[in-house]
């Protein structure tokens, strides 16, 4: 499979999650079904077919974990959509996953076979996986927040609660991801943890979604101020991910610099 059929793939992939989209919005449930995980199968089938060419999982570059970041994003959209019927989420995960595929088609990152020792770990795969499903998940918890801080007043419940139950799933898998990357880190350079400028901030990160947890429960009333630190714990995320990369601290020191081209 080569990287430029992407185009194709994540055309088809794009146009079938819109008609998902548009149906949702039609109350025509089979059919958002039957469009969305069509596109779900043709997006997953390319990458299916990189990790058979590269001979590796595709986890490596930026442009790789972003090809994972769009295929999760109707992901948690679908899953979204199948438990609390918002007829918007399917709207905004293609949308979203619409600008990271741009991104990828007129920035790819550089894809080759070879795949560095630090990355050869059974344990890189799932970390990276992941990380990118709990990132789709909270992005669509920072979705929800902006949402309810424009209508302040008019926010109902079910929205709040919505928002809490996407950051209690993603905030687990973040978890998860954390410590599939402790173990990683144990065999790729003999230690758990050893508070790089990236697992710095992966624990920042960490703890801000967690603060918003203890918010929630400790002051419930409060919803507004808990979407601004929901807020500003994805702009930790967005540091931890990608901007990591481009900080004074990490250059020639960070070990997970190693994606950024």
């Amino acid at each position: 499979m080569s990287w430029d059929s992407f185009i194709w793939f994540a055309l088809g992939a794009v146009l079938l999650w819109a008609a998902g989209a548009f149906f949702a919005w039609k109350e025509k449930k089979v059919w958002v079904y039957v469009c969305t995980l069509a596109g779900i199968a043709v997006f997953f089938t390319f990458i299916v077919g990189m990790w058979i060419t590269l001979e590796r999982p595709p986890l490596r570059t930026m442009g790789e974990t972003r090809l994972w970041y769009s295929f999760f994003l109707p992901v948690a959209g679908i899953i979204v959509y199948s438990r609390w019927r918002y007829k918007w989420i399917l709207s905004f995960s293609t949308l979203l996953s619409f600008v990271f595929i741009c991104v990828n088609l007129f920035k790819p990152g550089i894809h080759s076979k070879s795949l560095m020792p630090a990355l050869q770990s059974p344990w890189f795969a799932p970390h990276v996986i992941v990380y990118m499903f709990s990132y789709a998940l909270l992005g669509a918890a920072t979705v929800m927040a902006v949402y309810m801080l424009i209508r302040k007043g008019k926010t109902t419940e079910k929205e709040i609660n919505l928002t809490d139950n996407l950051v209690y799933v993603g905030l687990a898998f973040l978890t998860f991801g954390m410590l599939f990357g402790a173990l990683w880190a144990k065999e790729a350079w003999g230690t758990y943890w050893g508070w790089d400028p990236k697992e710095t901030w992966a624990a920042a990160t960490w703890l801000c979604y967690l603060v918003y947890l203890h918010l929630r429960k400790a002051k419930p009333g409060e919803w507004q101020s808990a979407c601004v630190v929901l807020l500003v714990s994805f702009v930790c995320l967005q540091i931890c991910w990608w901007g990591i990369n481009y900080l004074p601290s990490a250059q020639g020191l960070s070990i997970h610099t190693y994606n950024v081209k």
